[in-house]
């Protein structure tokens, strides 16, 4: 007689106290409003991946996130996992202290970032100065970057795409495979 198997939730997988495991990379794009007192919505997908990489995260709690705005020069926002803040907190550490590319990490990646949580309706609330800082006003384009995702004002992106894909036209064939950029791995 086959052993019974524990109760399923879509949240956590088999019941346990510990949470299945779930992929903690961003996939996809998407364009959300932002209100008037900057909340915007962020897509489910991401929630799911905030969360799995949130160790805090239980359900009913909310998650919690690092938004990073960098310097002025910068016209996105970067939104970060606690678990890859963590991994860059920690690579950060291993750089020689006082060193000039330590130094300018610390500072954007401490110094111009912000510990934020999503709301219980699954929003951010940006706040008026980052709005301001990337003139984001009615929507919000939310683009995947891995293990991080941006933030854009839509016009501001197609315009940023649109000067890449140009550059990349000037250096790639027409028939070029972007995969071939990967790094080879060890065979075993």
């Amino acid at each position: 007689m086959a052993a019974a198997r524990p109760p399923f939730s879509f949240e956590t997988g088999p019941k346990t106290k510990e949470r299945a495991p779930v992929a903690r990379r961003f996939r996809g794009s998407e364009t959300y409003k932002v209100d008037a007192k900057g909340r915007v919505s962020i897509p489910a997908a991401f929630r799911r991946v905030i969360e799995a990489s949130d160790p805090d995260w239980v359900p009913g709690n909310r998650p919690n996130i690092v938004l990073v705005y960098g310097p002025e020069r910068q016209t996105w926002l970067e939104v970060y996992t606690i678990k890859a803040i963590e991994e860059i907190d920690a690579q950060i550490e291993d750089m020689q202290r006082n060193s000039a590319d330590r130094l300018q990490l610390e500072e954007w990646m401490h110094g111009q970032a912000q510990e934020l949580q999503i709301d219980e309706d699954g929003r951010l609330v940006l706040p008026q100065r980052l709005r301001d800082k990337i003139g984001l006003e009615g929507e919000a384009f939310f683009i995947s970057a891995g293990d991080y995702f941006k933030i854009w004002k839509p016009e501001t992106y197609q315009a940023h795409y649109a000067e890449r894909q140009r550059r990349l036209a000037e250096q790639y064939p027409d028939d070029f495979d972007p995969r071939s950029l990967l790094p080879g791995r060890p065979k075993g």
